[in-house]
């Protein structure tokens, strides 16, 4: 199958977080599988380009990647260049798959791809949730949904990695297709050693942004009466970490506080292993890797029920779900997961098992091969 990806931006661009590596893995694995993968992108990479080939194709990890000039240095990433290639090869493939929504350069791929008659899978890895909709330019993104976003919408079948974000979507569009297939995330196959700790430690590892709940969470633990270690893990805004750090400050909580900044493939494995508990309060989360990455290692998780993955982890009693409304249910949550070292060490017994049982790349990648074949009978 010739397989084309649309997304507004690609790897090396990891300053765009989880779905670069989603995407790329996505792509990769298909790859692998016996199938031609090409993406289109642009070279966006923050407020700076991708110092990468525009007129030839780069061939990364087995797939083909067509960079495109985008003449605006910002979230919007509009790219003529890429709209143009996008009208003359639309169809040339089996099968499209768009990745994000709210960008220039998907809106106008996705118009490219009604107006030429095909057809493509969408997964707006999050684009869709309250907290994106209600968040910066909530005007702009109700009028280009009022004017054209509803009918691009209705052009497309549907791809979530998470049933919250499989519910969110059909708030936008109720008769929408499609399936719910898990995300693939890069699992090393390495075993990682669990030390006893002198200290409960629980860890944080994402962007440090306000959406993650981290001043939540520092608000719960500086009311515990158990002894405990923070290690926060990430990089941020500056003004905002500060915030953050001054937070701790005034809550007298330094001496359990320890910022150990941004960790790579390498690092953020032994980390996540070296702690007791994961905790991700966030107020929105479509999926979250990093879930499925502590929960390889071992190490059970404390989550808000706003994180796509709540249910997986219910269902399988992989830790503790909490809402984040209320300071004081936090806190009872991380209580209980302190004293209940039993539940923990079970946990740890059998977590990477059924991680990677349902986490199985080739058989994810199948999944989304069968999504892509049926589109046409959906």
């Amino acid at each position: 199958m010739k397989i084309l990806f649309i997304a507004p931006s690609y790897k090396p661009a990891y300053i765009y977080g989880g779905p670069i590596v989603v995407i790329a893995r996505l792509a990769e694995r298909l790859v692998q599988l016996g199938h031609e993968v090409t993406v289109y992108t642009t070279t966006a990479n923050g407020n700076k380009e991708l110092d990468v080939p525009l007129k030839e194709p780069v061939m990364i990890d087995g797939v083909t990647v067509r960079y495109f000039k985008r003449i605006t240095g910002d979230h919007t990433h509009i790219s003529p260049s890429l709209y143009a290639y996008t009208w003359s090869t639309a169809k040339q493939y089996d099968v499209v798959h768009i990745h994000s929504w709210w960008n220039f350069a998907v809106l106008g791929a996705a118009l490219i791809f009604m107006l030429r008659g095909v057809k493509p899978v969408l997964s707006p890895h999050g684009m869709f949730c309250d907290y994106v909709l209600n968040a910066n330019n909530r005007a702009k993104k109700k009028l280009i949904h009022a004017v054209i976003g509803k009918q691009l919408l209705k052009k497309t079948y549907l791809h979530v990695s998470s049933q919250i974000e499989w519910n969110e979507c059909l708030d936008i569009n109720k008769n929408w297709k499609g399936a719910n297939i898990f995300n693939l995330v890069d699992l090393p196959s390495g075993e990682y050693k669990r030390d006893e700790r002198p200290v409960f430690t629980i860890s944080f590892l994402s962007r440090i942004d306000p959406k993650k709940g981290l001043d939540i969470l520092i608000r719960a633990l500086s009311g515990v009466s158990f002894p405990y270690r923070l290690q926060i893990a990430g990089s941020g805004n500056e003004e905002y970490v500060q915030q953050l750090k001054k937070m701790v400050s005034d809550l007298g909580m330094e001496e359990h506080v320890e910022w150990v900044g941004w960790m790579n493939t390498e690092q953020k494995f032994p980390f996540l292993a070296g702690s007791d508990l994961f905790a991700l309060t966030s107020l929105n989360e479509n999926f979250a890797i990093v879930v499925i990455e502590s929960l390889y290692v071992g190490t059970p998780v404390l989550i808000s029920n706003n994180v796509g993955l709540c249910n997986y982890v219910e269902e399988n009693g992989f830790g503790w779900i909490t809402g984040i409304e209320s300071v004081t249910e936090i806190r009872q949550k991380l209580t209980e997961a302190y004293h209940n070292k039993k539940e923990r060490n079970e946990i740890t017994s059998r977590a990477r098992r059924i991680i990677d049982r349902d986490f199985n790349e080739a058989k994810l990648a199948g999944d989304y091969v069968k999504l892509y074949e049926s589109t046409n009978a959906i």
